[in-house]
């Protein structure tokens, strides 16, 4: 794995072919995508950076949804990528859409796990809320109700490592850069769907609280050319819960795609 950097950015850039650009969510890393690198080890370059105020990357003067999409468009032009197929992950999901909405000619393809829209008002709140913790009290007790929140019950039954990465993941977060990524979450709006001309592939967790199989269903609904696969027994963090099953349907919606 090589780290680059990009202005404060830590991207981390591997093997040479198609571009495939992975975006993580609240409370992530490029860690998130660490399951999925043996698929991508031929024929793909791989970027995966850490976003403003998450993991290596210390936050910026602001950071919102809009502020993340021109992030991640600065990294493709840096690196001289016309089009690349974009993977997204929770808060992640929605910086995808706003990219392909606000740079068609970037994303091949979208492949989204744990979709979002945007947060109803109480979610929002909470999200405020939770900002205010991250500030006042640090990561820990937001860590541990995450993790029960975010992961199945056979994998808190049936997968301890998993569960201690999904935490010690949360617990690395910089208080600060997590409450504004939080706020920027708050504040989120739905892409407009009826603009993404590419082909896109939904994947969420049966047992996903965070962004359960209701929304990737309105989202098939509202996209024209999309798959959509729910994950038994799988929560919110899906390339970790269930990596093989992960990798087999990215690997095959990918080979669709000319």
């Amino acid at each position: 794995m090589t780290t680059r950097a990009f202005g404060d950015m830590a991207v981390e850039v591997d093997g040479t072919g198609d571009p495939v650009i992975m975006i993580h969510g609240l409370g992530g890393t490029s860690n998130t995508w660490t399951p999925q690198m043996p698929l991508f080890a031929d024929g793909y370059q791989s970027i995966r950076p850490d976003l403003p105020g998450a993991g290596r990357t210390p936050t910026g003067t602001f950071v919102s949804i809009e502020t993340l999409v021109e992030c991640v468009a600065d990294i493709a032009k840096s690196l001289g990528i016309p089009s690349a197929h974009l993977l997204g992950h929770s808060m992640g999901t929605i910086v995808c859409q706003h990219l392909a909405v606000a740079h068609p000619s970037l994303v091949r393809s979208l492949a989204l796990f744990g979709p979002l829209l945007e947060p109803t008002e109480p979610v929002r709140q909470a999200l405020r809320d939770r900002a205010a913790l991250a500030r006042r009290e640090g990561m820990a007790d937001i860590a541990d109700a995450l993790v029960q929140a975010g992961t199945s019950l056979e994998t808190k039954k049936q997968q301890p490592v998993t569960v201690a990465l999904v935490r010690e993941i949360m617990m690395r977060q910089p208080s600060e850069g997590y409450a504004q990524n939080c706020e920027a979450l708050a504040s989120a709006q739905a892409a407009d769907l009826s603009q993404i001309a590419c082909p896109v592939l939904l994947m969420t967790g049966d047992e996903d609280l965070v962004a359960p199989p209701t929304i990737a269903r309105i989202m098939d609904q509202n996209l024209e050319r999309v798959r959509t696969v729910i994950l038994p027994r799988c929560g919110h963090w899906a390339t970790f819960e269930r990596p093989k099953e992960v990798n087999r349907e990215l690997q095959g919606f990918l080979r669709t795609i000319h």
